[in-house]
């Protein structure tokens, strides 16, 4: 078992959940929805006007889109919330309209209202095979029939204005399927429907696109059919649906054309910014579903590209800070990214992009999550030794210990960065280059809780990752080097105060690791008096609860203190005095420091020519604990 690997893949990004528009649409969106409500299906709204761009298309659509002055005023008075229709409590079917429904449910029965009239509402209530199936139809008959008229009539926009605006309402019309995915997803893979959305990504009229890429967000959310009755349709079957409707996209060439889309919108324009963001979520999702296509996706387009450009903005807003987390999620366990990233000078754009959080905080929650997910992108990409020496070579260690000295929050993510870039034979020039740009002191300062300011959330996480630089220095600096003396002699100063703390994490780690222990003998027990098997598969469980429930934490500071030990005697017989206090000895640090070695990869990670493994260190430190 490898828990180096285990424990040094950076955790999903804080914002891994499903992201969301805002819920309050701005007066750009309602201005379009309340021109498309009022307007009906034969109207095409004005920003799909604009992206048609000439001044004729402009004389065709001014009577679509012009407003009295009565009405202008009545949309900068909306109720709360944005609702456009909350005084309207509901429609001449008793149906409750205000102050509940969001846009989009709004758009869906309005289209509904519009275009199918009693059939059309009825199909959307069962969500059967042949209300699906008609509204593939319709949708098939409504985009070839825009496409004919586009291709007759290329420069006179009358002629096809009316096909568009059916177009626009068909392909929201297909929304409704996501609630039900076993029966429409298969349906919509066979038909031939998906092959002609995902066609209409090339539409000439982003407008259209947009719509294209609002749907396909919706129907490859891990959450669809949720609403369904659950012995209707279980979680297997929504599963294969969607396994079903994504092979199906992929199939169409669906990641090179989302890609090519995101240089072409232009995300000054609010339904443009949507769109994109709506692309983002596409990705989240398909990769959410299947994270081995993060290489096909770097691989095929240029993602990569982009999002580095996207995260270099000088504004944050929410499309950057989706961007970011893209970043992080394309990076996780994945080498051939990573390396992509490196030739690509990934590493110093990310490394430029942190440099203003030196000095600076986050100003808001947005921010920060922006922030963290860029610092976890470097971690995952330090897991090289590649982008190891790459970081090196910027000066991104520099840079690091620059941040722990000025207390900001970058302060907690630096120390993480410090750790992965440290770790491993390939982090021995890392920890050199660290001691020479003094970070001992500031790291020390901040293991001992010597900050001016109160202690923050991450400080026990603070705590491991300075651990864990600590555990790498003792492992890579060289005996007897100046750099490694340094480090020693702040085991000593200050009566072994560092000892002590040391001491005081490992009691609680202990504490810890005991309630894991008794919870895990209790299931051991009742799983043998229900006859039940107890074999390597719940054996390799627990030891991953024991690991997450103190005993990682456990195993790194008794590898630290069996370093120091071996390397000052003063150290050694302080240890000593301290454990008898607590009626325990190195017989206690042997046990543990046993059960680490039991359990390191013998061939994980790469090995420098003449050096010593992890477990070989680990069997001389037990060796000397146990002649002590």
């Amino acid at each position: 078992m490898d828990i180096d690997k285990l424990f040094k893949v950076p955790k999903l990004p804080a914002g891994s959940h499903k992201r969301r528009m805002p819920d309050n649409p701005t007066p750009e969106m309602l201005k379009k929805m309340k021109l498309d409500t009022d307007a009906g299906p034969s109207v095409v709204s004005p920003s799909s006007i604009q992206h048609n761009g000439t001044p004729e298309q402009v004389a065709v659509s001014r009577s679509a889109t012009v407003r009295d002055e009565e009405d202008k005023e009545m949309e900068q008075d909306f109720a709360p919330g944005g609702d456009a229709d909350y005084f309207a409590e509901e429609d001449e079917e008793g149906r409750f309209y205000g102050g509940g429904l969001t846009k989009e449910q709004k758009d869906i029965l309005n289209i509904f209202d519009q275009e199918g009239g009693e059939e059309a509402r009825e199909d959307l209530e069962e969500l059967n095979i042949a209300g699906v199936r008609r509204l593939l139809l319709k949708f098939e008959r409504t985009a070839n029939k825009n496409q004919d008229q586009r291709s007759k009539y290329p420069d006179d926009p009358a002629k096809f204005i009316d096909s568009e605006a059916d177009l626009d309402a068909a392909i929201k019309g297909l929304l409704p399927l996501a609630q039900a995915p076993v029966i429409a997803y298969p349906e919509l893979v066979r038909s031939g429907a998906v092959s002609q959305l995902i066609g209409l990504l090339s539409h000439e009229n982003p407008d259209i696109v947009i719509d294209v890429v609002e749907v396909i967000h919706e129907l490859t959310d891990e959450e669809v059919g949720n609403e369904m009755e659950e012995e209707e349709e279980g979680e297997g079957s929504r599963e294969e649906a969607l396994k079903t409707l994504i092979e199906g996209l992929l199939e169409n060439s669906i990641l090179e054309l989302l890609v090519d889309n995101l240089s072409r919108l232009n995300e000054t324009e609010e339904s443009d910014r949507q769109g994109v963001f709506h692309i983002l979520g596409i990705f989240e999702n398909i990769l959410g579903f299947n994270a081995d296509l993060s290489i096909q996706l770097v691989a095929k387009t240029s993602i990569l590209d982009w999002v580095l450009k996207r995260i270099q903005s000088k504004t944050h807003e929410e499309n950057r800070g989706y961007a970011a987390e893209l970043l992080s999620i394309l990076l996780q366990a994945n080498r051939p990214n990573r390396l992509k990233l490196n030739e690509k000078n990934g590493v110093e754009m990310i490394l430029q992009v942190l440099s203003q959080y030196r000095r600076r905080d986050p100003v808001d929650a947005d921010e920060t999550e922006f922030m963290e997910n860029v610092f976890d992108s470097l971690c995952s990409a330090l897991g090289e030794p590649e982008i190891k020496k790459t970081f090196l070579d910027l000066e991104g260690i520099d840079l690091m210990v620059l941040m722990l000295k000025e207390k900001k929050q970058s302060r907690s993510r630096s120390i993480k960065v410090l750790d992965y870039a440290m770790s491993g034979q390939a982090g021995s020039t890392a920890c050199e280059t660290f001691v020479e740009a003094l970070g001992l002191k500031t790291l020390f300062s901040t293991f001992m809780g010597k900050s001016k300011k109160k202690a923050s959330p991450t400080a026990s996480e603070d705590t491991a990752h300075t651990l864990g630089i600590v555990s790498s220095l003792l492992s890579n600096l060289p005996s007897d080097s100046p750099a490694r003396i340094r480090l020693l002699a702040k085991f000593v100063e200050g009566n072994y105060e560092k000892v002590d703390k040391l001491l005081e994490i490992r009691d609680a780690a202990q504490g810890r690791l005991n309630t894991v222990n008794r919870e895990i003998e209790e299931e051991k027990k009742e799983m043998l008096e229900n006859g039940e098997g107890v074999g390597p598969e719940e054996e390799d469980m627990w030891y991953l609860r024991r690991l997450d429930g103190g005993l990682f934490t456990l195993q790194t500071v008794d590898y630290i203190l069996a370093w120091v030990a071996m390397e000052d005697d003063g150290i050694l017989v302080h240890i000593r005095q301290m454990l008898d206090r607590k009626n325990k000895s190195l017989k206690d640090i042997v046990k543990i420091l046993e059960v680490y070695r039991d359990n390191v990869d013998v061939g994980g990670g790469q090995q420098e020519e003449g050096a010593m493994s992890q477990r070989e260190i680990l069997e001389n430190l037990i060796r000397f604990l146990d002649a002590a």
